[in-house]
């Protein structure tokens, strides 16, 4: 159970910046308390995986990253159909 704490060297001098800072906040307020903590940890310069059974980490991982991104592909298909919508006008 001993562990060699002298190479353990956190990352102390490492801010968060203004658009880290929001993506924490929007998860805090959406209710995500867990993948807020996620965030932290990463920007922070840890590593989530020490802190957060991988199970449980993996499982944050896909409902929010996925989330995001399966929202930023249907903003942009529906860009994509405003856009032909308006085209056949012309």
């Amino acid at each position: 159970m001993n562990q060699n704490i002298s190479s353990y060297q956190p990352q102390m001098g490492r801010k968060i910046n203004n658009e880290q800072i929001e993506q924490i906040l929007k998860a805090i307020i959406a209710g995500k308390y867990s993948w807020a903590c996620v965030l932290i940890l990463r920007f922070s310069g840890y590593n989530p995986i020490d802190y957060i059974p991988y199970r449980t980490y993996i499982r944050l991982l896909k409902n929010n990253c996925l989330v995001e991104t399966s929202k930023s592909s249907q903003t942009n298909s529906e860009n994509v159909e405003t856009l032909s919508f308006k085209s056949s006008w012309l």
